[in-house]
């Protein structure tokens, strides 16, 4: 026993001071603590980050000597050597700049800003804690080259580059290496179900082509959103936002934006985190009276057609309608039914609840992890596609499991929708007319009337309004039980003849994997990865041709990149890196995507970039199996086996039966607007000339995947105070995909000597669709960007950029291609503040000014005027709450605009917010 004592005393002492403690804090150059901080171990994964005062506390195994490392977004990285246990050690960090902070997008490893390969912009705690917009995605709208589209309160699309339409198809958003796009839809829905702001660690956004490292969908750029690892980032944090939208058409309406988080390191093996968000407001109203195709048309004119206003989409020439006795007093004009206001067709609720949850496991208590990550979300928002639509109580739900460690990771996640309440607004209101009298006799009506007016002596004006108050008897109105009894009608009605429910359950499989060779590897930095994504999509027919079951199809692809640094000396260092990615979607043949850039850094204060590169996009769920009504035209995706499974049954005009022999009704497949069809522009110069031989056959080509060779050249600088930062880019595309309308005849094949089709387009026995081909069109586009950033008057930050971008492309060759370019030529952009400008106390303003530009979209065609927008906002720390409390506004100005064709205008915001212990 006293031989066993001694030992089992040496050994309790030997393992209770075998844990090192070291404790110290966090401050910059002005002794202010930096909150947020990360603490490592060189060379370990053993670490913690500072509290709201800059403190920080780290247990180790190791014993000393070793180094500890101190590093914060904006500030320089510092290190200290530990020699003592229980050694205190006291960091300060010199401010560094924009061109310093590490990325990870650009190249799939960790990389500064400054050595990036290729255009790289950042959104960081800094960043995001200091933006004038409501919340941090708003704010994205602020970075160089970058373009935010809204299309709602809760909708905000994201885009560089030019190409921008809601449904951005051509623009990635992952959130931590999950698609953030809907299955439904194939386009990220902003941040609607999304993360929350007290979760965001960084934000990347690579503009231009990124298909060589992330597949076809990243063509036009790509947008990384990144979450706190539990492991990392501990504690309860939370975040109150209250204020109020202004808005002329829907007043001031209350706003409310709520986040919460909560982290723990249970062990050294294994953390957990909870997030929950609500956002809740009133959207940005549609009102505009406009007509769509005339703005000088009210709805005096008989075939008005308003741009929020939807019922009026259906329309007949009452004298193709007209029987024959009547016929020849009838005039040969369009008249449209009378439509009902956006207003009235949605109560523009805008309102997110999104809730995400991770379980993080190392069992060896290094940088080896698996991690669980779920997220779900429910939301209503309004969305502009073809149709302006509510979506209301729209849910998705995410979840993923992936293993990682330093040098690979390998992920599998799945996305699924529900549309909930969704419902289609412009078929909402053709449909509440139909519920009350048909078109068949509301026009009957109209007709029959005006030829008793005429008959009577009134005027062609006089007449015109006869007819409209009889069609029109009986008509329900907005409030009362029996538009309210049709409106319920519609909206639980899937069918589009007679309701306007939006359907869907559709879901993807996604996996990928990637892993860095540099820890075998000495000569350069080598890594492979591989992808697999697997589409079932399931709208019971309310979109796609699934009517009869889910449709399924897959895609997948591999890539390999390389990564050479030759040093010449202190002076001089040479970045090379080469990488090519193989894709192939089950209905297309594969292509190769390469990317070869270099970049040169002389005298470590400048870097020289240049890259070229080659893009591709596979069509999307939408642009292969899409067969949707959508009222001006029928939307057919032209997938080879989706053209037949598209079918619908026409009425035929008394001239077609009885001048021509044909049926009273006319059944066709999709396959006819790709088979035998005119073009839209010449069908409209027919009507116009009376002259069959302007006709030109279209028979558009069904789709295949669209191609892009892009060079890019590129500086960043630092010039004592002043930092550069500057890119100019040149795309050029290759059966660019698009949507071109075609006119259909019922009967008769066009082009064929026998004049039965030009027949039927005379007798307005056609029908339009919007098909989906690819242009034979030269397509290119080309622009740049420019930012500054410096220091002012002592420690004011101030920065600005320029940047421009332009489509080259023969609109007159070719009118009935649309590139929905949609895109100023010019902006302009600014920012100033400080923040620190007494203690505890700054603030920040942002200007953005867009040039004019043409929107066009399959909603409608309409010029966005230029607008000048000033946000701002002034926040003040409370160190011993670990609160900071800010008050903003965007929109200062209170000059309404718009974005987009068609959506609401956009208003102003005030807020003020509370958010307690979010480093």
């Amino acid at each position: 026993m006293k031989t066993i004592l001694p030992f089992l005393m040496l050994l309790f002492c030997g393992i209770s001071f075998s844990q090192t403690t070291i404790t110290g804090t966090v401050v910059d150059d002005n002794s202010q603590p930096i909150p947020g901080a990360n603490i490592i171990i060189v060379g370990t994964s053993t670490g913690n980050v500072t509290d709201f005062d800059g403190n920080f506390t780290v247990t180790t195994n190791l014993n000393p000597p070793f180094t500890l490392q101190a590093s914060s977004v904006g500030f320089e990285t510092a290190t200290e050597e530990v020699t003592a246990r229980n050694q205190k050690v006291n960091f300060i960090l010199k401010e560094g700049n924009a061109l310093d902070e590490v990325v990870i997008s650009a190249s799939r490893t960790p990389e500064r800003i400054f050595e990036s390969p290729v255009t790289v912009e950042r959104f960081g705690l800094k960043q995001i804690k200091n933006t004038t917009s409501a919340d941090f995605y708003g704010g994205l709208e602020n970075l160089k080259g970058v373009d935010v589209n809204t299309n709602s309160l809760t909708f905000k699309s994201v885009n560089t580059r030019g190409f921008a339409t809601f449904a951005n198809n051509r623009f990635m958003q992952l959130v931590d290496g999950m698609d953030n796009s809907t299955p439904a839809l194939n386009f990220p829905i902003g941040n609607l179900v999304g993360m929350t702001e007290t979760d965001v660690l960084s934000v990347e956004l690579l503009p231009g082509a990124s298909s060589a490292l992330y597949g076809a969908n990243a063509f036009n750029g790509i947008l990384f959103m990144r979450s706190k690892n539990p492991f990392d980032h501990q504690g309860i944090s939370a975040s109150i936002k209250r204020g109020i939208t202004s808005q002329e058409s829907a007043g001031d309406n209350a706003y409310t934006d709520l986040s919460f988080r909560a982290g723990y390191k249970f062990t050294e093996k294994f953390a957990a985190k909870i997030n929950f968000g609500y956002l809740k407001g009133t959207d940005w109203a549609a009102t505009s009276e406009t007509d769509k195709l005339n703005p000088n048309n009210t709805r005096a004119n008989s075939d008005y057609d308003g741009i929020n206003v939807y019922g009026d989409e259906v329309s007949a020439n009452i004298r193709t309608e007209a029987p024959a006795s009547v016929k020849g007093i009838i005039p040969d004009v369009v008249v449209s039914r009378t439509g009902y206001n956006e207003r009235d067709l949605t109560n523009y609720n805008a309102e997110s609840i999104k809730s995400d949850w991770g379980l993080y496991y190392r069992p060896w208590e290094n940088d080896f992890e698996v991690s669980y990550v779920g997220k779900v979300g429910t939301g209503s928002t309004i969305y502009q596609g073809t149709n302006r639509y509510n979506i209301a109580n729209f849910f998705q739900q995410q979840h993923k499991i992936e293993f990682k460690n330093d040098n690979f990771f390998l992920r599998g996640y799945v996305v699924t929708d529900k549309a909930g309440d969704s419902y289609d607004m412009v078929f909402t209101g053709i449909n509440i007319n139909r519920a009350w009298k048909a078109d068949k006799q509301w026009f009957q009506e109209y007709i029959e009337t005006y030829a008793g007016a005429t008959l009577g002596g009134a005027t062609e004006a006089e007449s015109h309004a006869a007819a409209r108050a009889q069609a029109e008897s009986g008509r329900y109105l907005p409030g009362t039980p029996e538009y309210e009894s049709a409106f319920t009608r519609s909206i639980n009605d899937p069918d589009l003849s007679t309701g306007s429910k939006f359907q869907d359950a559709s879901k993807y499989y996604h996996s990928d994997a990637n892993y860095n060779l540099s820890h075998l590897i000495d000569f350069a930095e080598i890594q492979v990865g591989a992808s697999y994504r697997r589409y079932n999509l399931n709208s019971s027919g309310t979109i796609y041709t699934d009517l009869d079951g889910p449709i399924d199809y897959s895609e997948y692809g591999i890539y390999t990149q390389i990564q050479k640094n030759i040093e010449f000396n202190d002076d001089l260092e040479l970045k090379l890196t080469g990488s090519v990615r193989y894709d192939k979607s089950e209905f297309f043949d594969g292509f190769f995507s390469p990317r070869i850039s270099a970049g040169l850094t002389v005298n470590q204060n400048h870097n020289i970039r240049a890259s070229v590169q080659t893009g591709f996009r596979n069509p999307t769920t939408q642009d292969l199996f899409i067969g949707l009504d959508a009222g001006r035209a029928i939307l057919v995706g032209s997938a080879p086996e989706n053209l037949d499974r598209y079918v619908r049954t026409f009425d035929v005009s008394d001239e077609g039966q009885v001048g021509f022999g044909q049926e009273a009704t006319v059944t066709q497949t999709g396959r006819v607007a790709y088979e035998n069809s005119y073009t839209a522009s010449s069908v409209q110069a027919l009507s116009d000339t009376g002259n069959p031989a302007v006709l030109e056959v279209s028979n558009p080509d069904i789709i295949k995947p669209e191609q892009v060779s892009s060079a890019e050249i590129g500086y960043r600088g630092k010039f004592e105070n002043l930092i550069v930062d500057f890119s100019t880019y040149y795309n050029k595309y290759k059966d660019f995909i698009s949507q071109e309308v075609v006119i259909s005849p019922y009967y008769g094949t066009v082009g064929s000597p026998d004049g039965l089709a030009v027949a039927s387009i005379a007798n307005k026995d056609f029908q339009a669709y919007s098909t989906y081909t690819n242009s034979e069109a030269d397509v290119n586009s080309y622009g740049a960007s420019i930012g500054l950033t410096t220091k002012v008057f002592g420690d004011f930050d101030l920065s600005g950029s320029y940047t421009y971008a332009k489509l080259d492309f023969d609109r007159n060759k070719y009118p009935d291609f649309t590139t929905n370019f949609n895109t100023p030529e010019h902006k302009f952009k600014a920012s100033f503040g400080n923040t620190e400008l007494f203690k505890n106390f700054g603030f920040n303003v942002n200007y953005r000014f867009s040039d004019d530009y043409f929107w066009e979209a399959t909603f409608g065609n309409g010029l966005v005027p230029e607008y000048h927008v000033v946000d701002a906002q002034i926040n003040l720390r409370v160190p011993s709450f670990k609160s900071t409390f800010k008050a903003g506004a965007t929109n200062l100005l209170g000059d309404e605009y718009f974005t987009a064709f068609g959506t609401g205008f956009i208003g102003s915001m005030y807020y003020v917010s509370w958010t307690i212990n979010n480093l």
